[in-house]
Order: structure tokens, then C-alpha cells, then sequence
């Protein structure tokens, strides 16, 4: 089986731990081969004010995954031609929708989703907002008529979280599922 190569974006939205989890499960995952991380300038921050966390310490998670600089819109994953096996953005903020509903790529995070919408890739957008007025509400049908998966940060809570890292790793789960990256150790509903 050929190992899949996963872009995460973490972007400025509170929940960024959230988005460390799921690059933990993508790390730790035998059928990815390569994670390409994007950190927008107010991810890295909530990263860290929320998560004690730098960069730095994602990358050190695997020789699997490397970091790319927001800024490089001539990056590898900013073209249709280099294939990849999908996005997620966790947490994706109201501002990161909005430029990839109205397709601008001033940044890398924005011209990689484009690419996935544009190319029928696996786009997964965790939005996290709240409340919510018309125009994010407008801007998550828009993606989602574009061919976007819009999975607002919203845990479930049917298998009895102890811990917000319960939570975090039970929502990482469900979205690699989102791409295509089945778990073992998964949580599943059994009715």
C-alpha cells in the first residue's frame, strides 16, 4: 500500500489543540507517509497560548512531518500538479473560510485548499466560530457546494470523555476518517 501525503493547516481559531491532535494521529499513523504542516501566523500563537506548544514540537513528532512556511504560495502543495492525498484545517477561523469560500491565495493555507476544491481533493474544514452570523453561514454552503467537508469543531461526547484530550483525540478520529485514514483503536458508536 502506498502511504498517503496528508497537508494539516492550524489556523487562528481557538482549538488549536485540536489540530495538535490531529497531527499526533497522523504521525503516529502507518498509512501516512508524509504530513505537511501550515501554521498560520495567529495558529502559531493560539498553538501556543493554549497549548504550551511551538511548531517545532509538531515536527518533532515524526521525520514523517515538515513544516512549511504560510508565506511560500510557490510551495509544492500550492500546485495541482504535485498530488496529495487531502487537507484538513484544525481549527479553521471564520477569516481562513472566508478567503477560501472567496478563492483568494494571498497565503499558503488559502492556494492549498483552493488546490483541493479545485482539483476534487478531500478538503476537510473544521470551522470554529461562534455564534455564527449569515456570512459564516453563507461561506460554509459555499465551500461545501464547491466540495468541501465543513465539520465544525463541535466533540461528541456519546463515549464518555474524561479529559479534554479525550475529546480532542475522539474528534482527530473523526477526521481522519474524513480522509480516508480508518483507526483501529477508534471509538465507534454501537448503538
Amino acid at each position: 500500500m502506498e502511504s498517503k501525503h496528508i497537508v494539516l493547516a492550524i489556523t487562528g481559531a481557538t482549538g488549536a489543540g485540536f489540530g495538535a491532535a490531529v497531527a499526533r494521529r497522523l504521525a503516529a499513523s502507518p498509512a501516512v507517509g508524509r504530513v505537511s504542516l501550515l501554521l498560520s501566523p495567529t495558529g502559531r500563537r493560539c498553538l501556543h497560548d493554549e497549548c504550551g506548544l511551538r511548531a517545532d514540537d509538531l515536527a518533532a513528532l515524526s521525520p514523517k512531518v515538515r513544516i512549511l512556511d504560510e508565506r511560500n504560495v510557490g510551495a509544492d502543495i500550492s500546485s495541482g500538479s504535485h498530488l496529495h492525498d487531502g487537507m484538513a484545517v484544525v481549527p479553521c477561523s471564520a477569516g481562513t473560510l472566508g478567503r477560501i469560500a472567496a478563492g483568494t491565495s494571498e497565503g499558503l493555507v488559502s492556494r492549498a485548499a483552493d488546490v483541493c476544491l479545485k482539483e476534487r481533493r478531500t478538503l476537510v474544514l473544521c470551522v470554529r466560530e461562534t455564534p455564527l452570523n449569515r456570512i459564516h453561514l453563507e461561506n460554509m454552503l459555499r465551500v461545501h457546494d464547491a466540495g468541501a467537508v465543513v465539520m465544525p469543531l463541535m466533540p461528541g461526547y456519546y463515549h464518555h470523555p474524561e479529559t479534554l484530550e479525550d475529546l480532542q483525540e475522539a474528534f482527530a478520529t473523526r477526521v481522519l476518517d474524513q480522509l480516508g485514514l480508518r483507526e483501529p483503536d477508534a471509538r465507534r458508536w454501537r448503538g
